[in-house]
């Protein structure tokens, strides 16, 4: 007969679970939260890898990504304030060529986009997309302080300046102040003594645009202010605002020795010089 082997026995042990207390899972939390951090760094990475692959090229500056390289050399002279296209009758310079073609219409005169509505025409597409807002009343930019609505972005960018008081443009002659830079351009003719607009009735000469329409309604009689309580008319919308304190009774302007008040800042000033 054949002796049966013997099979080894197997020990088998039962170990316990170690024992963690509340600094280990402190150290065990701090490993996850990296290895994630590192996951999600290697994730990033990857994505960038990803789209170099795929054609695009990324700035060394602020990380955009450009699908051609011609694109990113375009986008590296926001960085490098390169503009290597000149104007070659003003000599104002341009980062791209688009933006040059687009300026010399300024010179040209030519408006090759025209609104469908009322016939104006524009230099620049955008120039007419924002001008359609007039006919639709689309204001798709508000100011999230006081709810104003504006149609241009730009416009809404300078009414923001009224509620933080910034004033970038300055004068270099009297250090004054201003929100626009058509107002320090406006602003600069006081110095320079500069009156480009020109009455062709009269040729009264005025520094702004506006002032010369204002002055045009003398010749023209017209008056396209109206009171809506008594239908008096005025030629300037500042004349109707004083006028209009007449029903009101508003006298906005105080005489700061007796308190006398006035509804125009002529009157406080003949009071003053008469009795003080």
């Amino acid at each position: 007969m054949k002796e049966e082997k013997e099979e080894p026995k197997v020990l088998c042990l039962k170990i316990p679970p170690p024992v963690v207390d509340d600094d280990d899972d402190e150290v065990v939390g701090e490993v996850e939260i990296q290895d994630e951090i590192i996951r999600k760094e290697m994730t990033t990475a990857t994505k960038k890898a990803a789209k170099r692959k795929r054609g695009q090229h990324e700035c060394g500056v602020c990380w955009r990504m450009c699908t051609t390289p011609s694109l990113l050399a375009t986008h590296m002279r926001i960085h490098t304030n390169e503009k290597p296209y000149e104007c070659d009758v003003c000599e104002k310079r341009f980062r791209q060529s688009g933006g040059l073609k687009r300026h010399v219409r300024i010179h040209t005169n030519e408006k090759p986009y025209e609104c469908d509505v009322c016939e104006k025409r524009f230099s620049r597409a955008d120039s007419l997309r924002d001008h359609m807002r007039i006919h639709t009343n689309q204001k798709p930019y508000e100011c999230d302080v006081c709810d104003k609505a504006f149609r241009q972005y730009g416009h809404l960018q300078t009414h923001m300046r009224i509620h933080t008081n910034e004033r970038p443009y300055e004068c270099d002659v009297c250090e004054k102040r201003f929100r626009e830079s058509g107002t320090l351009q406006s602003h600069m003719r006081i110095h320079t003594n500069e009156k480009p607009y020109e009455c062709d009735v009269c040729e009264k000469r005025f520094r702004q645009s506006s002032d010369l329409r204002s002055h045009m309604r003398i010749h023209t009689n017209e008056k396209p202010y109206e009171c809506d309580v008594c239908d008096k008319a005025f030629r300037h919308s500042n004349a109707l605002k004083i006028h209009k304190r007449i029903h009101t009774n508003e006298k906005p302007y105080a005489c700061a020795v007796c308190e006398k008040r006035f509804s125009r800042s002529e009157s406080l000033k003949k009071h003053t010089r008469r009795w003080h």
